[in-house]
Formats: structure tokens, sequence, C-alpha cells
């Protein structure tokens, strides 16, 4: 076989997997090309590409999207090939067949292997006539309403729709009765559409209580094909990935080669080449059902890379050059343990819902063995609403699951982001729960736990305002007189010229203000577990970072002078669609605008009946969170 030269690559992505795969890239010696949005013109894969191309537009649809624009790009700057990442075209066939009749190398499988795995249906079918086990439900070409109605009834609620070309949650729902379907279903097409480019749904059921196993394989050209182990991925939010580990804890080494067996011949039915991931769900009697396989690199392909100590995206380069895989399956190591966290910008306590914003303070763990952190982003960059809200991955790898636990915790502690809310502290409470130190774990683990993952919020005691106070006190003297240090203002004691030893400090921590009264000299106790970044203190305190503000009264009173009982957008995005009009009645738990934002539609609905009085918004509009949207007249 043909030996193919690489060396220049176009990173067809965005964020942490373009960085990442830049990294590898230039390991091997090779020339990284970026290309981006316009928004995304200062992003960080731009910074550390060689050349970076400019896509134009804001969302996936006007950049990332755009097959041709993305080409061009490749020709103008001599790339040979072009890695996908994953998510936006990297499961699209019709790209694969582009790539191809440009002369281009594509770093993921041929194009027929994403025809027959891209498609849900058809991968269900597939697996249906090689013997694999499927989860009862509805994989057929009728999309209409009646149909999935018939096919729900069937299977019995409750059911869950997904995009037959989707992932990563996107064109998701779980439906509980019957009439929820119409509604679901049409915002699951909707977002299948925008996402994928395809509105294609298919319907299952939805077991209770699986865990979700997914089995890495690869495959060269020469008909070699390998899996390298297993991940556990059970803890999910909204049918996305939270926490990932390698090896799948209590997994028996002969379940371990059946799944994985299963896994090869998947791929090699279809001619596989490269690295892809067949999906199960594995219920408690050891008994496996297929899912899906993603016919590109994953996003938690890390934790594999740690109890392996292979590099996936080398191997995708290698066996895309024609060579051969390295090893053969006796071969495949297993060593220790690795667990990772998706940190995101979104927000735990309001439903998960995507947080946006300007990165004012982001500092990583330290680097260490064991410890790997893959970002996008670095302290001053902005994370846009129109993409996944990812910002960086936290994996840690120890001797056994137990050490990398700890270490993976303690590599929490150490992470600061300042400027949007996180779900920092939650991750933290999840590897905290006895259960996850038990190994009790399946999709369910959150809902189960939430009393504890999410507890309900606390007022916060006097020590932490008397810390937060103390830390403005502190900053503010250090920069009175920072060129100065011999300077008396420039000394931490309580003298200062005119100025009482004891000072009335007003603060804002969210919702609530508080005058707290501290002593000058304190402020050299207030130099652990706080930032100070422009007019902000960050504190942590237990687990939690908290912004804290002085309180500003003009800024207060302009916003006492909005609207009044409008209900507001709970993030930064666009409007998909206005669902109501002035003087329109509505019930309480009515739909009156759909909210486009990180690719995810989220629903607006009235909190009491009334009639809506103002409509603020209108279609294909870009807000930003907080904007009043509709008001609605409660009725007396």
């Amino acid at each position: 076989m043909k030996k193919t030269t690489i060396t220049t690559v176009l990173i067809a992505n965005r964020g942490e997997i373009a960085c990442r795969v830049m990294r590898t890239a230039k390991a091997l010696g090779l020339s990284t090309v970026a290309v981006h949005s316009e928004i995304d013109r200062k992003a960080r894969h731009v910074r550390e590409a060689d050349v970076a191309i400019n896509l134009g537009g804001a969302k996936a649809s006007e950049s990332y999207l755009l097959m041709d624009k993305v080409i061009e790009a490749a020709i103008t700057t001599g790339a040979e090939a072009i890695h996908p990442g994953y998510g936006f075209l990297s499961e699209n066939a019709e790209f694969a067949r582009k790539l191809e009749d440009a002369g281009l190398v594509f770093l993921g499988p041929p194009a027929s292997a994403i025809d027959a795995m891209g498609s849900k249906s058809a991968a269900k079918a597939l697996m249906e006539k090689a013997g694999v086990p499927l989860v009862p439900g509805y994989h057929g070409d009728d999309q209409d309403i009646e149909t999935f109605r018939a096919a729900a009834e069937r299977i019995g609620y409750p059911v869950l729709l997904k995009a037959t070309a989707g992932g990563g949650g996107k064109g998701m729902k779980v439906v509980e009765r019957e009439s929820e379907l119409a509604e679901a279903l049409s915002s699951a097409q909707r977002e299948a559409k925008s996402s994928f480019g395809d509105h294609r749904m298919l319907v299952e059921k939805y077991v209770l209580k699986p865990r979700h196993v997914e089995i890495q394989v690869f495959a060269d050209q020469h008909g070699n094909c390998l899996y390298l182990n297993e991940r556990d991925c059970s803890i999910q939010r909204r049918h996305q990935k939270v926490v990932e580990e390698a090896p799948a804890p209590g997994l028996s080494s002969l379940l371990r080669k059946s799944m994985g067996e299963a896994a090869v011949q998947a791929a090699q039915a279809i001619g596989y080449v490269g690295a892809g991931t067949v999906e199960f769900l594995l219920d408690s009697r050891g008994e496996f059902f297929f899912m899906e396989m993603n016919t590109r690199l994953q996003v938690e392909h890390p934790v594999t890379e740690a109890i392996t100590g292979l590099d996936l995206v080398a191997w995708q380069i290698r066996v895309a050059r024609g060579e051969r895989l390295p090893i053969t399956q006796d071969q495949v190591p297993l060593n220790g343990h690795a667990i990772e966290v998706r940190l995101y910008a979104e927000d735990p306590e309001g439903g998960f819902l995507p947080a946006s914003g300007h990165l004012d303070v982001y500092r990583e763990p330290a680097a260490g063995a064991g410890r790997r952190v893959d970002s996008g982003v670095e302290q001053g960059d902005e994370v846009s609403p129109f993409y996944d809200p990812m910002v960086a991955k936290l994996v840690a790898w120890g001797e056994n699951r137990e050490e990398a636990r700890q270490r993976l915790l303690a590599m929490l502690g150490e992470t600061v982001v300042g400027g949007f809310k996180t779900n920092l502290a939650f991750l933290q409470r999840i590897l905290a729960h006895p259960a996850f130190t038990n190994e009790e774990l399946d999709t369910g683990f959150i809902e189960r736990h939430q009393a504890e993952l999410l507890p309900p919020l606390e007022p916060l005691p006097e020590a932490f305002w008397q810390k937060a106070a103390s830390a403005f006190v502190a900053t503010d003297v250090k920069r009175q007189r920072e060129d100065d240090p011999h300077s008396p203002w420039s000394t931490h004691t309580s003298w200062r010229s005119g100025l009482p030893a004891v000072n009335a400090v007003k603060l804002v921590c969210a919702d609530t203000m508080r005058v707290v009264l501290i002593d000058s000299s304190a402020a050299e106790r207030a130099k652990v577990n706080v930032i100070r970044h422009a007019d902000t203190v960050y504190v942590r305190w237990g687990v939690e970072w908290h912004a804290v503000k002085r309180f500003d009264p003009i800024a207060a009173a302009e916003t006492s002078h909005g609207h009044q009982g409008g209900l507001t957008a709970p993030m930064n995005g666009s409007i998909v669609r206005v669902l109501v009009e002035v003087g329109q009645g509505v019930d309480v738990g009515a739909a009156l605008v759909v909210l486009e934002a990180m690719k995810m539609e989220h629903t607006i609905r009235a909190a009491e009946a009334g009639t809506v009085s103002a409509v603020y918004c209108v279609e294909g509009e870009l807000i930003s969170e907080g904007s009043v949207l509709v008001e609605v007249e409660t009725q007396s």
C-alpha cells in the first residue's frame, strides 16, 4: 500500500480539541492550520496554530459547518490532511467524500463507514443483523408524529427520542407520557437540524438504571482492528457525559473481552479505519445492548490514553499515512485507573443552563505526574453562547481508582474560574460522594443523589463576609502605592492618614448586600483562597468560589428601574421561536419563547396564568442574559 505524505494538518474545529490535536501534530513535526469564526478570531486555538483562516460568521452554521470554506482553507494553506475533532463535521460522510474528491486526507474513517454508523437507525439495523442485542425501539424512515406515537405506545413509556445523526445529547429528549411527545419531537428535530443538518429521529425504550460503557476501537488500512479497553461514562446530565473513567469499575475481564470483540466485529463489518467508539448500555445482570457507534475521536479519549500510554491522535495520523497498527490485541496495555471530568460554563443549580461571558479569572491545576488538563481557553478569553460550553477537561491517573479520585479532587481544588457560573463545585461533590467512591454508577446517578450534589443555597456566614471585606482592604492598600513599598500607605497596619482603624465596607455577593465592619489590620489575614481581579474579589468558601463586589448604589438604582414582572433570558443566546403575541391569554407552564444557546434549545414558560402584555424579542435576534423577553400580566 502506498504511503501518504502529511506535513501540514488543518484542524476543522475549535476549543480544547483543536489545541489538543495541535499539540500532537507539532510533536510529530507537522505544521498546523486553524480555522475560526469571526467571534473566535482571538481564541486560544487560533493563537496556537501556525496559520489561521477566518471563516466568518458566528454560529457554527455560518462558519465551522461550511465544508467548502474549510476545504478552501486547506488548499490555500497547503494542508494535506484535515482533522475534524469531534462535533461539527467529524461524522459527516459528505464532508469526507468532498475531501477525497479534493485530494485531501480525512483523519477519520471512510465515508462509507460514517454512512453505515452515522445514522443511528442504520447502525441498529446493522447490529441486529450481526446478532448484537438492541434496546427495543423504532429506527425507521417514517418521521411523522403518528408513527412515533404508535411506536412509543408499543414500546411503553418512558421513551427516548434521539437524533439519528447526532451525539453529545443534542436532539435528545426523554418523554414520560403521550401528552409530551409532540412538543418534545418538534424541539428535538429542530436541535438536530441546527447541530447536524439532519432532523431525523429514532425512538427507543428508556432503560432504567443502566450503565453507559463504551469500547474504544482502532483499525488500520491493512485489515487490523483492536479494542483499547473500555470507559464508563454513566454519570451524565441532560444526556451529556460529566465524568468518564477507564477501565469501567467492576467489569470482569470476560465481560470486557465479550464487549470488546463485539465492538471490533461491528467495526470490521463496515470496513472501519481509524479511531471509533462503540457505545453500549450495560444492565446490572451483565447484559449489554448496542446504542451507537461514534465514528470519531471521543471527548473522553484522554482516560484511554492514560491507562494505555498511547497517543490516539498520533495513531490517527499514522494510520492515515498508511502505517499498520503498532501493537496487537494481546499487547494492549491496561495500567492503573484514570478519571476525567468536564468543566462546563453552566449553572447546575439553574437546571444546568449554559453560561457564557468573559473569563475574568482562570487558573488550572499545577502540572505533575498523573495530572492532565486539556483546555481551549486562557484568562481573559470569551466563552461564546454559540458553541459547546465546555471550558476544560481535567484528567487524573492513579495506580488504582481511589488514587485517581483523590488526585482529581486535589486538581479541582486548585482550579479557579471567575466571570460566569461553572459546574466546578458540582464536580467536586460528585467525586466526594460515597456512592461514587463505592462504584455505585448508573446513568441516573445525578438525579438520584441530587439532594447532596445540588444542596439548597444557604446564607453565607459572617466569617465569609469578614474574609471578603479583609480582602478588599488588603488589595486596596496594595494598589495605593505599589510603586513605593516604603510608603506608609503601603504598610498593612491599621494606621491611615485621616481614616479610622475600623472601616465599614458595603459588599454585594449574588443577590445579597452586607455592610461589614472590618479592622484594617485584619487585611494581613486575608491572603488564602482569595483572588482580586479588577473590582471583584473571588473568595473560596467550602468548595465554592464566590464573586464579591463593592455595593454600587448607582448601578442598583438603574437595575431597579428596569422592566418589572417580565420573563427574562436565563443565558446569552438567540431567539428560535416566539410562540405568543400581545393580548394572548396563557396558562401556567405555557411555552412563550424558545431560546437556543450552546446548540441546545431552552423553552421559556409562563410561571403564572395571565395575558401577554408585551413581547420584546423577535425570531433570529441575539439576546443577552437577563434581557426581558415577554411580560405577562397575571390574573388577579
